[in-house]
């Protein structure tokens, strides 16, 4: 698109945080969505001792105190087994939290809004001592309440039902964050699901998938209902696949025994990826409200047939004797992988949808680890042009969407050579963030989602019916793969992935050309 000096945005971080406060206090919230931004909160992190709040929550939490986007009287309260200090937690998230100095300050009173309670998590009398710290902090009965459980699986039952009997809100409202994995298959997602809603009502539960909170992801229904331009041509009339792709650099990193409970399937591709594919696939809901969007993806959901396992390839990464440091090791040389396993590192499926907008197109989800470089993105390649008049010169045209690293959308089109000829080459229409909008501050998606869960906004969290169908499309594929032992392909840390998966991707009449590469303002970019 050239210059993007003329009419670019030249915002200052500060601006676009003003236009965040005031968003939160737009009079056009629905009565279900509301900052209440003088009523006391009480922000409890259940397993505060634990690598995602120390890398995460806590994190997040100081970013959206520092920027003056929580209600004015937020308290922190952190619960875990282990015996500690609020000082003790604060040095273990201290790399973590971008602290700059001239923020020293505000910094230490961040920390003096914070508490810290050690109790077991099967213990109701250690709930009911948190109930009287929450109680303690807040001062009086109307405060709301907001319980985020950063705790493996196997202790959601029992700290839930612990909430539910000691620590409800009295006056104020509670709600439930809780973190993937939401089961291993849809037998196991089904009864946390009704353990849940036994005791908590739909509109309190906050299943989270920071996938949905991705600035790109965010902006997939814009792109779609907000332009012209695409609607017509957003069908099978037009389109002739859509790729959607999660790409890693770098292994387990020594974690591989956690991964390998769950591997790349359950782990990215049945929850991130099979998210963007209902934004994609949906049709336009009839409001913006959380509902109407969510109705909009579970009928996606219910037109997909359970997965097969000639639609996948399955792929485990061995070490590169090229290649240096942790490239030089395979998944299985990982110490804390079990000896001889057939998790697979890699997968690629192949979805349909079986309504009248997608029969018969393909969608191609795939991720995994050990790859040639880092990418999220979403790939939609049309039908060829029909009637060609070009001698076979003219390529497929795309829509790419990049969620990471480098927020982009961009068009793979034709145009003509520049000059005296009449050849035609590949070019683009290229809206990359970084350049159009530079000095614009870009939350982060647990910011976005945690702040969503203060305004009651449910929008991108997972409803239970939506979790439940996610879940019947893919465990028939793990049931199959996990009782036959599938072996999956290898493939070598640093490449591509498996040649089965190009191969597959050939089969359903995506073409790769190899011969375009996109480049970013001022620096080369595949």
């Amino acid at each position: 698109m050239g210059s993007k000096t003329k009419g670019s945005r030249t915002s200052c971080p500060q601006d676009s945080l003003d236009l965040i406060r005031r968003s939160l206090r737009s009079t056009h919230m629905s009565n279900s969505e509301r900052f209440e931004e003088s009523t006391p909160h009480v922000f409890i992190v259940l397993g505060a001792s634990g690598d995602l709040a120390k890398k995460k929550i806590y994190p997040t939490l100081w970013w959206l105190f520092r920027d003056n986007l929580l209600p004015l009287n937020t308290r922190f309260v952190g619960y875990a087994r282990s015996s500690l200090s609020v000082a003790e937690v604060r040095d273990k998230c201290q790399k973590y939290m971008k602290v700059k100095p001239e923020e020293e300050q505000r910094y230490d009173e961040f920390w003096t809004r914070n508490s810290y309670f050690h109790g077991n998590y099967d213990s109701r009398h250690d709930f009911e001592i948190l109930d009287q710290e929450i109680r303690r902090l807040a001062a009086c009965r109307e405060a709301n309440r907001i319980f985020y459980l950063a705790l493996p699986p196997s202790v959601f039952e029992v700290v839930t039902s612990s909430i539910q009997t000691a620590c409800m809100a009295d006056r104020g409202w509670t709600r439930i964050i809780i973190e993937k994995p939401f089961g291993r298959d849809l037998e196991s997602s089904a009864k946390l699901s009704n353990h849940l809603g036994s005791l908590f009502k739909e509109e309190q539960i906050y299943r989270i998938d920071h996938y949905l909170g991705k600035e790109m992801v965010q902006n997939l229904m814009i792109l779609r209902f907000a332009n012209r331009i695409f609607g017509p041509t957003w069908n099978r009339e037009s389109i002739s696949s859509v790729i959607i792709s999660f790409k890693e650099p770098f292994g387990t990193q020594g974690r591989g025994g956690y991964f390998d409970e769950f591997g790349i399937i359950r782990d990215v591709m049945q929850n991130h990826l099979l998210q963007i594919l209902c934004l994609t696939a949906m049709e336009k809901p009839a409001s913006t409200s959380p509902n109407d969007i969510r109705d909009e993806k579970v009928k996606v959901l219910k037109s997909m047939p359970e997965l097969k396992i000639e639609d996948v390839v399955l792929g485990q990464y061995v070490g590169n004797p090229n290649g240096e440091g942790e490239a030089k090791e395979g998944y299985l040389d990982d110490r804390t992988v079990p000896k001889g396993s057939v998790t697979p590192t890699y997968a690629e499926a192949v979805c349909w949808i079986d309504n009248e907008r997608w029969d018969g197109v393909p969608f191609v989800l795939r991720c995994g680890k050990a790859l040639n470089e880092r990418k999220a993105e979403i790939r939609i390649q049309y039908r060829d042009v029909p009637g060609d008049i070009f001698g076979r010169q003219a390529k497929r045209n795309e829509l790419v969407i990049r969620v990471q690293p480098g927020e982009a959308v961009y068009i793979k089109m034709m145009t003509k050579s520049p000059g005296m000829s009449f050849d035609i080459e590949e070019t683009e229409l290229d809206l990359t963030y970084g350049t159009r909008y530079k000095d614009v501050k870009m939350p982060d998606a647990y910011e976005r989602l945690i702040l969503d869960v203060f305004c009651g906004s449910q929008m991108h969290f997972v409803r239970t019916d939506e979790l439940a169908e996610a879940w019947r499309i893919f465990t028939p594929l793990l049931h199959k793969i996990e009782k036959e032992k599938i072996k999956p392909i290898p493939y070598v840390f640093g490449s591509r992935g498996p040649k089965e998966a190009d191969e597959l991707l050939a089969k359903v009449d995506f073409k790769y050309y190899g011969s375009y590469k996109w480049k970013q303002p001022n620096q080369a970019h595949m």
